[in-house]
C-alpha cells in the first residue's frame, strides 16, 4: 500500500514539472431571479470581485448574465438597488465547461430612517424561516472535500453535529444531533429523494457510498432544527439539494476515472426551451477493495439525469430521475483466521434497486409562485444468508427478505410576498404500497448424538403486502419589525394516513413551530425557535406480523421530537462566520422492543432491515448539546471550517431508564483546510475525530450455551449499552492539478481517506475457535457439545484501518 501511495504522489510531482498548458479563459453564465417571487431581474450588475480591469455584465431582460474571464477562482458578486448583495465563492472557471452560477437576490426592506444591517450579511446562510441551525455547501466546496470522493453524504460529515455513525468510515448512516439515521428527509429540486446511499439499510437512511452526481449539484442546504413546515417526518434534520440546470448554449460534459469508479455526464440544449443532464457511473469497488484486502465487495450502478423545459416566462417544468442497482457481499482477506473467514461468508448478500422519478411545475404569481410536484420512489431489497457460507444451500439457509416500498407523491404548495410579510401554505398526497417476506431463523434445531430433539427451530416467516394513504397540510407566515432587525417565523402543520389506528385524527400530529431573531448590530444576531415534528413509524414496523396475519403494530403512533435550540451568530466580515448553538430534543412515542422491552435507539442499526418485529411506541429520549462552527469562506487563496459539537443522546425502554443510544458519541470534532495554490494546484486537510460509540457487552455464559442455536453471541441486556468504543479520528488528504487548453480541461486528483491509517473502531463479534478446516476446536479433543462447555469461546475484535487511497482524473469538454 506504501507503494501505491508512493507511486501516486511521485506522479503528481512528476506532472508538475511538465505544465504546458498555456492560459485560457473561462466562461460564467446564469439567471437572476428574486427570492421571494421567482421572478428575472433585470439589470442587476455581476462582476468579479477584486478584478482589475473591472469584468462583469448585468443580467438581460429574462434576468439571464454571462461573462468571460481568465481561468482560475474567484468570488463572484451580484448587487441590484433595493435588494441586498449576494457573493459566490471560491467560483472556479475552466476551459472545458461553463460554470453555471445562479443568484436569488433578497430584497431590502428598508426605510429612510433605518439603519441597514450590511457587513457580514454575505457571510449568513440564514432564512427568515430558518434562523438558525442551517447549514450550506456549494458545489466547488462538495467537489474538493478531502477523503469525501465526490460522495455528498462523506462531505456533509465536516458541519456541526453531524457524525457517521458507529461503525467508523465504513457507512455513511448520518446522525445528527444524537438523532437516528432514519430521521433525516432529504429534497431534491422540491421532491423528496428517501434514499441517497447505496446498499441502505431498509428503515434507515445509511449505506457505504452515496448515489447524487456531485457535478448535477449548485448547493446543498441542511437544517438541524427550526424546520419549515412544508417538510414532513424530519425529526434531526431536512436536506435540500438545489440541482444547476444544464447548459443551455451548447453540449458539454466530463468523465471521471479513478481506482474505484467511472462516470459520465452530459448536459446541454434539447432545444431553445429545454435543456438536460444525464450521467451514469459504475464503479469497481470490489475490484479495488480487493486489491487493497479489505473484506466488503460492493459493486453497484447509478444514473441521474434532469430536463428543464420553459414554457413561458411564468412556467417552467423539470423532470428528475435517480436510480441504481446494487450487489454487496463480503470476502476473505488474504490474513485472516478460520473463525473470521466464516464470520465474514455468514454475512448476508444485498442485492438492491432503487429509483426516483418526479416531475415539477413552477408557475409564477402575482407577489408569489406555484409549485407542483408528483414523483415515485421504488426499493426492492433483497437479503440472502447462509450458515457458515453455504451459499445456495438451502438447508442452511438462515435469512431471506424479498421488500418492496413504493411511494406515489403529490405535492403543492403556495409562495407569496406581500409587503414586509412572506406566507406559504400547501398539502401532499401520497399512496404507500409496502410488501415484505422475511424468512428468518431466530433460532437452529439442535438434536443429539442420537437424534434425539434437543431445542426446536425458532423461525421468523410471514409475508406482508399492504397499502394505505398519507396526507398533510401546511402553513407558514414570516414577517420582519422594528426596521426589519426582529424577525418572527411561525407554522403548523399536520400528517394523517388511513392505516394506524390514529392516523386519520389530526390533532395527534399537529405540530406548531416559531422562530425568532433578531440583530443587535451589523455583526451579532441572536436566534431561536421552539417546535414539535412528527415522523410516521418505519415501513417495516408497521408491515410486521404475528403467525396469525395480525399487522401488531397498527397502533403504533407517530414518534415524537420536540426541539429547544437557541444560539448567537457573529459575521464579522462578508466571508467569517462563528455560531454557538444550544439544543435539547425530547422524544416520545419512540418504538421499543416488546420481546427484549429496550429501545430501538438503543441497538443501532446493520446492513439488512430494522424493525421487523412487534414494537410499542412507549419508548422516550432525549438529546442535548452545544455546537461550535467557524467558516471562513474562500477569498484569496485559503478557505477552512471548524466545528465542535458535544452531546449526550438518551433513550428508554419499558423500564423507563434512561441509557446511552447507539449513537451517543457525545465529542464530534471536524476541520477542514483548503489552500489554493498557483498553477491549478489545490491541497486539502480534513481531520474528524469522534467520541466512542455505546455498545452492550456480550452475556459470556448465555453466549456459550446458546451461540450454537442461535449462530451469534447474546447480549447481556441488563448492561445494555455501558460499554463504549474506543474513540475514532482520521485524516484525509487531497491534492488536486488542473490543466486548462483550449477545448478541455483535465484535473488530477488524488484523495486518501484515513491518510494515517488510524483504527476503525468496531464492536467485536462473539465465536467459538475453529481449526483449519473449519471444524470447531474443542478442550478434550471431541465433537463440541450443543451446550458449548468444551467449545473454546473468542471474541473477534476487528479494528483495522478503513484506508482508501485513489488517484483518479476528470476531463471537462
Amino acid at each position: 500500500m506504501k507503494n501505491i501511495l508512493g507511486i501516486a504522489v511521485s506522479f503528481l510531482l512528476l506532472l508538475s514539472l511538465t505544465d504546458i498548458a498555456s492560459a485560457q479563459s473561462g466562461t460564467i453564465s446564469g439567471k437572476i431571479k428574486d427570492a421571494n417571487t421567482q421572478e428575472a431581474l433585470i439589470g442587476v450588475s455581476v462582476v468579479i470581485e477584486g478584478s482589475n480591469p473591472i469584468i462583469g455584465t448585468s443580467s438581460d431582460i429574462e434576468g439571464n448574465y454571462k461573462l468571460t474571464a481568465p481561468t482560475g477562482s474567484y468570488t463572484l458578486k451580484a448587487t441590484f438597488v433595493g435588494y441586498r448583495e449576494v457573493k459566490k465563492y471560491n467560483v472556479v472557471l475552466t476551459s472545458g465547461n461553463i460554470a453555471i452560477i445562479n443568484f436569488e437576490l433578497q430584497e431590502e426592506l428598508t426605510t429612510l430612517n433605518e439603519i441597514v444591517v450590511k457587513a457580514g450579511k454575505t457571510a449568513a446562510v440564514a432564512t427568515l424561516e430558518t434562523p438558525l441551525s442551517i447549514q450550506k455547501l456549494s458545489t466547488e466546496e462538495i467537489k474538493s472535500n478531502p477523503g469525501g470522493n465526490f460522495d455528498i453524504s462523506r462531505v456533509i460529515q465536516s458541519l456541526p453535529g453531524v457524525g457517521g455513525g458507529t461503525g467508523g468510515t465504513v457507512r455513511n448512516d448520518i446522525i445528527i444531533r444524537g438523532g437516528a439515521p432514519n430521521e433525516n428527509v432529504f429534497y431534491l429540486d422540491g421532491i423528496e429523494v428517501p434514499i441517497i446511499n447505496h446498499f441502505t439499510t431498509q428503515g434507515s437512511s445509511g449505506g457505504p457510498q452515496g448515489i447524487l452526481n456531485v457535478s448535477f449539484i449548485e448547493d446543498v442546504t441542511l437544517s438541524t432544527s427550526a424546520f419549515n413546515a412544508r417538510y414532513d417526518n424530519p425529526l434531526s434534520s431536512v436536506f435540500q439539494f438545489k440541482q444547476r440546470d444544464g447548459n443551455s448554449e451548447r453540449i458539454q460534459g466530463n468523465i471521471r476515472l479513478s481506482g474505484t469508479e467511472l462516470a459520465t455526464t452530459f448536459d446541454g440544449p434539447i432545444s431553445s426551451k429545454t435543456t438536460f443532464l444525464a450521467s451514469a457511473r459504475r464503479s469497481y469497488l470490489q475490484a479495488f477493495f480487493k486489491l487493497i484486502d479489505l473484506p466488503i465487495r460492493p459493486s453497484y450502478w447509478d444514473f441521474q439525469y434532469k430536463v428543464t423545459h420553459k414554457f413561458n416566462a411564468k412556467t417552467s417544468l423539470t423532470a428528475i430521475g435517480i436510480g441504481a442497482i446494487d450487489e454487496f457481499s463480503f470476502a476473505v482477506p488474504k490474513e485472516s483466521t478460520p473463525e473470521k473467514e466464516y464470520t465474514l461468508r455468514s454475512n448476508p448478500f444485498i442485492n438492491q434497486n432503487s429509483y426516483t422519478l418526479g416531475f415539477a411545475l413552477k408557475h409564477l404569481l402575482n407577489n408569489g409562485y406555484l409549485n407542483v410536484s408528483v414523483s415515485r420512489n421504488y426499493l426492492d431489497n433483497r437479503l440472502d444468508k447462509f450458515e457458515d457460507g453455504n451459499n445456495g444451500d438451502e438447508s442452511l439457509r438462515t435469512l431471506k427478505t424479498r421488500s418492496d416500498e413504493i411511494e406515489n407523491k403529490l405535492r403543492i404548495d403556495v409562495n407569496k410576498s406581500i409587503g414586509a410579510w412572506k406566507y406559504a401554505y400547501g398539502a401532499m398526497f401520497q399512496y404507500v404500497q409496502f410488501k415484505n417476506d422475511v424468512f428468518s431463523v431466530l433460532q437452529k434445531e439442535l438434536r443429539d448424538e442420537s437424534d434425539n430433539l434437543i431445542q426446536p427451530q425458532i423461525l421468523l416467516d410471514f409475508n406482508t403486502e399492504l397499502d394505505f394513504l398519507k396526507y398533510g397540510a401546511f402553513f407558514q407566515t414570516t414577517r420582519s419589525f422594528f426596521n426589519n432587525r426582529f424577525s418572527v417565523s411561525g407554522g403548523v402543520r399536520t400528517d394523517m394516513n388511513s392505516f394506524t389506528d390514529d392516523g386519520n385524527n389530526p390533532l395527534e400530529t399537529l405540530s406548531p413551530r416559531v422562530s425568532l431573531s433578531y440583530a443587535i448590530n451589523n455583526q451579532w444576531n441572536v436566534n431561536a425557535s421552539v417546535g414539535s415534528y412528527y415522523k410516521i413509524p418505519i415501513y417495516t414496523v408497521l408491515g410486521y406480523q404475528n403467525t396469525q396475519g395480525d399487522y401488531i403494530n397498527r397502533s403504533n403512533k407517530y414518534i415524537q421530537s420536540d426541539h429547544y435550540v437557541g444560539g448567537v451568530e457573529f459575521l464579522p466580515n462578508e466571508s467569517l462566520r462563528f455560531t454557538l448553538e444550544g439544543f435539547y430534543k425530547s422524544y416520545s412515542n419512540y418504538p421499543v422492543s416488546i420481546s427484549r422491552g429496550i429501545s430501538l435507539a438503543n441497538e443501532g442499526a446493520s446492513f439488512g432491515a430494522i424493525g421487523n418485529e412487534a414494537v410499542t411506541s412507549t419508548g422516550e429520549g432525549r438529546s442535548l448539546g452545544i455546537e461550535l462552527f467557524a467558516q471562513k469562506k474562500l477569498t484569496k487563496s485559503l478557505f477552512y471550517v471548524l466545528a465542535y459539537t458535544y452531546y449526550k443522546s438518551e433513550f428508554a425502554g419499558t423500564n423507563g431508564v434512561f441509557v446511552p443510544s447507539s449513537w451517543d458519541n457525545q465529542h464530534l470534532v471536524s476541520a477542514l483546510l483548503g489552500k489554493k495554490l498557483k498553477k491549478g494546484w489545490e491541497l486539502g486537510l480534513k481531520f474528524r475525530y469522534a467520541g466512542g460509540a455505546p455498545y452492550t457487552p456480550f452475556d459470556l455464559e448465555a453466549s456459550r450455551a446458546n451461540y450454537l442455536s442461535q449462530g451469534v453471541g447474546v447480549r447481556d441486556l441488563a448492561l445494555l449499552n455501558t460499554q463504549r468504543l474506543n474513540a475514532f479520528n482520521q485524516v484525509d488528504l487531497r491534492v488536486d492539478k488542473k490543466w486548462n487548453y483550449k477545448q478541455f480541461t483535465f484535473d488530477l486528483y488524488l484523495d486518501v481517506q484515513n491518510a494515517f491509517r488510524s483504527a476503525t473502531p468496531q464492536a467485536a463479534e462473539y465465536t467459538f475457535e475453529r481449526n483449519t478446516d473449519g471444524s470447531y476446536t474443542t478442550t478434550d479433543g471431541l465433537r463440541v457439545k450443543q451446550d458449548g462447555s468444551n467449545a473454546i469461546p473468542l471474541l473477534l475484535d476487528d479494528d483495522s484501518p478503513f484506508f482508501v487511497p485513489t488517484i483518479g482524473f476528470i476531463i471537462e469538454f
